[in-house]
């Protein structure tokens, strides 16, 4: 697997190297699927090019109702249907970086970490690699990354079954 600080999961998705890209970089299909269960995504905003930003808002139900946390972030390399690389940082919903620990984040979580997918199409499937550096493989966004692309995984099956 990767280092102590960063995600690495790899997974064979049953769906052409081309859906599975536009999973990633469509606003529509991305806001369907990303974030751990139980989280959803209201807003996704993605200017899908070098140097164009993102901005995602995940919404969380907690006790004291509901909780929205927002990430910006620049996308570094855009390959089609190969290599996306993404810087992702906590912000407010203007897109202006916050202090990772504003939003309750451990002490050390970086300012900015990197999420790279890599795709690759084995005869018809799609091998994905998902790299989120700065994230520790241990953590809850470790567990959240995992939770995510099962839910990729089953979104992409209910849309091709349509």
């Amino acid at each position: 697997m990767g280092s102590a600080d960063a995600v690495e999961i790899e997974r064979i998705v049953d769906a052409p190297l081309a859906l599975v890209w536009r999973m990633w970089t469509d606003p529509e299909h991305f806001k369907a699927w990303d974030g751990p269960d139980g989280a959803t995504i209201p807003v996704a905003k993605m200017d899908v090019r070098v140097g164009g930003a993102r901005l995602v808002c995940m919404e969380v139900q907690t006790s004291n109702g509901p909780r929205r946390m927002w990430f910006a972030g620049e996308y570094r390399e855009v390959t089609n249907n190969k290599r996306l690389i993404y810087t992702e940082s906590v912000s407010d919903e203007n897109g202006n970086v916050s202090s990772p620990s504003d939003m309750g984040m451990p002490a050390g979580h970086p300012m900015t970490t990197e999420v790279r997918v890599e795709l690759e199409d084995i005869g018809g499937c799609t091998k994905m690699v998902l790299r989120h550096l700065g994230i520790p493989r241990d953590s809850a966004g470790a567990a959240g990354w995992a939770m995510a692309l099962d839910k990729l995984g089953a979104y992409i099956a209910s849309y091709r079954e349509r």
